[in-house]
């Protein structure tokens, strides 16, 4: 008798799955998702054996819908340079513009991928940042970064497209004036 339910459970708990995973593949795009109790983050499964045989096999996996951004993002966008970005000890980043969503980028290295936007800054550098994952890529003149914000740590540096690498040699034999030239009068001492 105890087998029979168990079976009985598991069979309706296989239907359920079903007809949830049509339900939502059935839906409107622009309608949200319903959420069972087995999408909670908190809910756990009394029978581990019998969850995983209720499992389908794929889940259809919705995408979030990039906010679309205003004309001052947007400029900043068409500044961020993308391609294959060769950066220190080796590293390198792969940032990429996506179509379908004007102003947003992937950015993929070793290890990690961010989906990165434009964010404004008082100081002219060119900021792009993942907010849920913490990642924060800073674009110079002369070299580009990313950093994990969340950890406090570099997770790659000195990272340059050709234009970045033009501007550094230029610096190298040009360097820019120093903020305070100790070599002018005002500020040598008299003795």
């Amino acid at each position: 008798m105890r087998s029979v339910k168990f079976l009985f459970l598991v069979l309706m708990t296989c239907l359920l799955s079903v007809f949830a995973a049509h339900a939502q593949t059935t839906h409107s795009p622009n309608a949200a998702p319903k959420k069972d109790a087995k999408s909670k983050p908190n809910a756990k499964p009394t029978n581990q054996k019998s969850a995983k045989k209720s499992e389908p096999a794929k889940r259809v996996q919705t995408l979030p819908v990039d906010a679309p951004l205003d004309s001052n993002h947007l400029s900043i966008a068409e500044r961020v340079h993308v391609g294959h970005l060769p950066c220190e000890l080796g590293a390198s980043v792969r940032m990429t513009a996506d179509a379908q969503a004007p102003g947003y980028f992937d950015l993929h290295g070793k290890g990690y991928k961010y989906r990165m936007r434009p964010v404004t800054t008082s100081t002219g550098a060119i900021r792009l940042e993942d907010e849920k994952a913490g990642a924060v890529w800073l674009q110079l003149a002369n070299k580009s970064m990313l950093m994990d914000q969340k950890n406090g740590r570099r997770l790659a540096d000195e990272c340059a497209h050709p234009d970045q690498v033009a501007v550094a040699n230029d610096m190298k034999v040009n360097p820019p004036p120093a903020l305070i030239d100790v070599s002018s009068p005002a500020t040598s001492v008299q003795r």
